[in-house]
């Protein structure tokens, strides 16, 4: 996804966006303005609506239940859980090396990694992903010689992988579980089939909407190029796997013998991450949890909980302080190389300074 910059000199190719009359710049900034409110509005709804059911949910699982249902926990689901985390942030670096790609930039995969698994730890724990995964980013990627609106680029590239993933995902196993999932979430096996199959229309529609030709979107005074089809496809399969480690991950914390099939529990899961993330909670706190709960009513309540405090802490808390301690050695690392090539520089003499035998030295000698 290439991203053009109206009046910027650093990025390549860039493409003017036809002009917009004032009259018409105003009326349109008035319109959107006017409705911001609205999703802002709606966020908060679904937050408060998700507190108070969850506050209700709770309210009769006691304190010594959770702490038994901890202590209960075996090594082996915390270690498979720990297992499919790692693989879940492995695949998030994909979403980063993908937009590079499709930038034509060069980076290292070690400094490309860094950047996307501490960026995603952060974000997910602290919300606000364009401030924190964005300021991040910026801070690692801007060394490696990426103008701002290229590291703007890279995360959007990034939304449409965790999208597509999704989308697919949420389609199969509405799809393919419409009945498990209508006793459970006391739909009918239409409406979830209906859902599932629209989800893969749209995800089949995106990919020979960008593969017919050339594709781009304009925003404000940037003009972004969307990816072509086997970019776009490769990013189907990044997020699709995504998904699924980070699924797994509380699919292994829940009690056992739950007689819940995994494709039934992606679908519960993927419903439980897009509230949350139209929530705009941190992590989708709140949100998540009340979905989950509701959703797998019929399992003990305590136990559940307890696999959802587990889950917050294996997939977002330890990703979030390990990130921190890389982000801290990583700068550590870059003032002591940056400090080390100040004095290489300082030492050596300027040029056509003579040495002890009145010659000049060695290095600036021709050839």
């Amino acid at each position: 996804m290439n991203f053009q910059g109206q009046h910027r000199d650093d990025v390549a190719s860039a493409e003017p966006v036809e002009d917009v009359k004032r009259g018409d710049a105003g009326k349109m900034s008035f319109s959107r303005n006017r409705f911001a409110w609205i999703g802002t509005a709606a966020s908060i709804v679904l937050v408060a609506v998700s507190l108070g059911v969850l506050w209700k949910l709770v309210q009769s699982v006691s304190w010594a239940e959770v702490t038994d249902a901890l202590h209960n926990a075996s090594a082996r689901q915390l270690g498979l859980a720990f297992l499919f985390v790692g693989i879940s942030y492995i695949f998030l670096t994909g979403y980063d090396a993908l937009a590079l790609r499709q930038l034509r930039i060069k980076v290292p995969y070690r400094i490309t990694a860094l950047a996307s698994f501490t960026s995603y730890a952060v974000s997910f724990t602290l919300g606000f992903p364009l401030l924190t995964a964005g300021t991040i980013r910026y801070w690692i990627y801007a060394r490696q010689g990426l103008s701002a609106s290229k590291i703007a680029a890279l995360t959007v590239i990034a939304g449409f992988t965790f999208w597509l993933g999704m989308g697919v995902v949420l389609g199969l196993s509405l799809i393919i579980e419409a009945g498990q999932l209508a006793g459970l979430a006391f739909t009918s096996i239409r409406l979830n089939q209906g859902v599932g199959f629209a989800a893969l229309l749209a995800v089949l529609g995106y990919l020979a909407w960008v593969s017919a030709k050339r594709r781009s979107v304009t925003v404000k005074q940037w003009r972004l190029e969307l990816p072509g089809a086997s970019v776009s496809i490769g990013q189907m399969i990044v997020g699709i796997g995504d998904v699924c480690a980070a699924a797994a991950v509380l699919y292994v914390l829940l009690p056992q013998q739950t007689g819940i099939a995994f494709t039934t529990f992606l679908a519960i899961y993927v419903l439980a991450a897009m509230l949350g993330i139209a929530s705009n909670a941190p992590g989708g706190i709140g949100v998540f949890e009340a979905t989950i709960l509701l959703a797998l009513s019929s399992l003990p309540r305590n136990e559940v909980l307890t696999s959802l405090l587990l889950f917050r802490g294996c997939y977002y808390v330890v990703p979030f302080v390990i990130a921190l301690a890389m982000l801290g050695l990583y700068e550590i690392v870059k003032r002591a190389g940056g400090a080390r090539d100040r004095e290489e520089r300082a030492s050596v003499p300027p040029e056509g300074t003579a040495g002890p035998s009145g010659k000049p030295w060695p290095d600036q000698r021709e050839g």
